[in-house]
């Protein structure tokens, strides 16, 4: 796998409509934070109207967030899936985050259910359990952008916790050597998740949750931010 192959960014939805005005997509924030760690170029197609690209083009695949749910089962989630079953059983490097990292575990054998402890968002604390290269240069418990309401429920055969929080069990999986979720946002800096919290404020109140303290505490998560940049530099070249 040489750098003419670029990063392939399966886009399953957008940012709330301001955040998208002012930072653009997905797709950009995850190339603004992986810098000059790639230099490899990208490319991306969305999962719910695009034909996906032969696997073999790829360098490595990212899945971005979505406010769809994998619970509802829709079409479009079925077929990407089954895509994503293919591209981990053929050992190409993947990146799930948050809906990514729900939709692989889901294509992989597990389950996804509504979390029964809630919605987490904001600047959230999550715990290593077990070491592993994504988390290189990161402390025991680090900060991390987070927005969910939905978690891996069950595990696919074989995956591997490696994070965890108090509303979340599966903050981190490594579900194969190459591919890895994370329920959290590496790609959202403080700025971003201000805006998250401002497109869902009324909604958080009505569900009992303190949103002026949520905004006042949103910090940025330079340890959260890094596990993207440790899947290019230590779980790509794998298979370089």
């Amino acid at each position: 796998m040489g750098q003419s192959k670029k990063i392939f960014i399966v886009k399953t939805g957008e940012p709330v409509p301001k955040v998208r005005e002012r930072r653009g997509e997905f797709s950009d924030m995850i190339a603004e934070t992986i810098g000059d760690a790639w230099s490899g170029g990208y490319s991306s197609f969305d999962a719910r109207t695009d034909a996906p690209p032969d696997p073999r083009e790829a360098a490595a695949f990212i899945i971005t967030g979505s406010a769809a749910n994998v619970p509802d089962r829709i079409d479009w989630m079925l077929r990407t899936e089954g895509y994503l079953r293919e591209v981990v059983q053929m050992g190409v490097p993947t990146f799930g985050i948050c809906f990514g990292h729900q939709i692989l575990a889901q294509a992989l054998g597990g389950e996804v259910r509504k979390n029964p402890r809630g919605r987490e968002i904001g600047t959230r604390h999550i715990e290593k359990i077990e070491h592993d290269p994504i988390f290189d240069g990161i402390p025991e418990v680090f900060k991390a952008s987070v927005t969910h309401v939905d978690t891996v429920a069950r595990l696919p055969r074989g995956a591997t916790v490696l994070a965890k929080n108090d509303l979340d069990d599966h903050h981190t999986i490594r579900f194969t050597e190459t591919c890895y979720g994370v329920q959290f946002h590496p790609e959202l800096d403080a700025d971003v998740m201000r805006g998250y919290i401002e497109h869902r404020w009324e909604t958080l109140e009505a569900e009992g949750l303190v949103v002026d303290e949520l905004h006042r505490t949103i910090e940025e998560c330079e340890h959260g931010r890094r596990t993207l940049l440790n899947f290019v530099r230590h779980v790509m070249v794998r298979r370089r």
